[in-house]
């Protein structure tokens, strides 16, 4: 008899296009996760309406997304990989958890502080209760893992609140979501210019995104911040210079890596090569992925049979929870 995997949920917003950091930071642990576990990959677009409610570009938005996520492995086959609004359980169950979720708390989140200072003309009540739609993505297919960024853990803590409030009150139900990665450390690609990480709203000239062209990928590259070098031997780095180290380790080989960090500690660094380089290698890396974008994202019908067969995947999930929910909160009057 097969072992049952454990279950684990993640969502992507639909705004702007995918970079480094997006790729380093979640999707190669998505990719590795499809095959250990059972995954439900979500693409929040219910999500943005929080921030961005002119649908215009909606759609190519969502497109764009599954076809960028397919082109860095994510296999549609292992995964479910589906679009919130075509769960309509998940509203339901987002008004429920509502019932149990507190005024004041939703108003402490950090995230709702800084999108009330970003947008003050736009403090809608799903700004205001975005944890609460958060968590029944989660709970809905009663996932044990989220992988998360340092971002978003108070929001998978109030999920948690809410599961446990949930189960005392109707019975136990779900089970607590944990935050999960592979690594211990949660990988963060520094931005080109030296300034806290890559951004998909920040300075677009600092962010390496995966459907830049080559000659971009070389530009951005040249453009990132350096000096005049060390003037003493094995002299600490400056954290821009420690920047492009890291990103280094990216994507070029140890012995690459090996040299310029030689060359640095003994103060003959020529940075103009040590950024070609890493140009080149950035270049490698990216654009096979940018041509399997471009290649999926004509493809009309298949994104549609990929969203079809997400929301078969998720819907099947989401029915069976939901059936429990209603049981367990005395709905279930026929």
């Amino acid at each position: 008899m097969a072992v049952k995997k454990e279950i684990v949920m993640s969502g992507i917003r639909p705004t702007g296009f995918l970079h480094l950091g997006n790729y380093f930071g979640a999707i190669r642990n998505y990719v590795r996760m499809q095959e250990d576990f059972e995954c439900y990959f979500m693409v929040a677009d219910l999500h943005s309406l929080t921030t961005h409610p002119d649908t215009t570009e909606l759609r190519s938005n969502v497109e764009r997304v599954l076809a960028e996520n397919i082109a860095c492995g994510l296999d549609p086959d292992k995964a479910a990989f589906y679009c919130q609004s075509h769960v309509h359980e998940t509203a339901e169950l987002y008004l429920y958890l509502n019932m149990l979720a507190y005024m004041g708390e939703l108003e402490k989140t950090v995230t709702f502080k800084d999108k009330v200072r970003q947008h003050p003309e736009n403090v809608n009540a799903g700004l205001l209760t975005y944890p609460v739609l958060q968590a029944a993505d989660i709970i809905l297919h009663r996932a044990k893992y989220v992988p998360v960024g340092k971002d978003q853990e108070q929001h998978l803590e109030m999920a948690r609140n809410y599961v446990n409030r949930f189960n005392h009150r109707y019975g136990e139900v779900f089970p607590e979501p944990q935050a999960f990665n592979y690594n211990a450390e949660l990988v963060k690609v520094p931005s080109l210019d030296g300034t806290g990480k890559m951004s998909k709203s920040e300075n677009g000239m600092s962010t390496l995104f995966l459907s830049d062209e080559d000659d971009a990928i070389r530009k951005k590259v040249m453009k990132a911040k350096t000096d005049s070098g060390p003037t003493e031997m094995n002299a600490a780095k400056p954290d821009y210079i420690e920047n492009i180290f890291n990103l280094m380790k990216l994507v070029c080989e140890a012995d690459v890596i090996a040299k310029y960090k030689a060359d640095y500690n003994n103060c003959s660094i020529r940075y103009g090569d040590l950024k070609k380089q890493l140009g080149e290698d950035m270049v490698k890396f990216i654009s096979p992925i940018r041509e399997k974008i471009n290649t999926i994202l004509p493809d009309k019908a298949y994104l549609k049979k990929v969203m079809e067969q997400g929301a078969e995947k998720a819907n099947e999930s989401a029915g069976k929870t939901m059936q429990l929910v209603r049981e367990a909160m005395g709905l279930k009057y026929f």
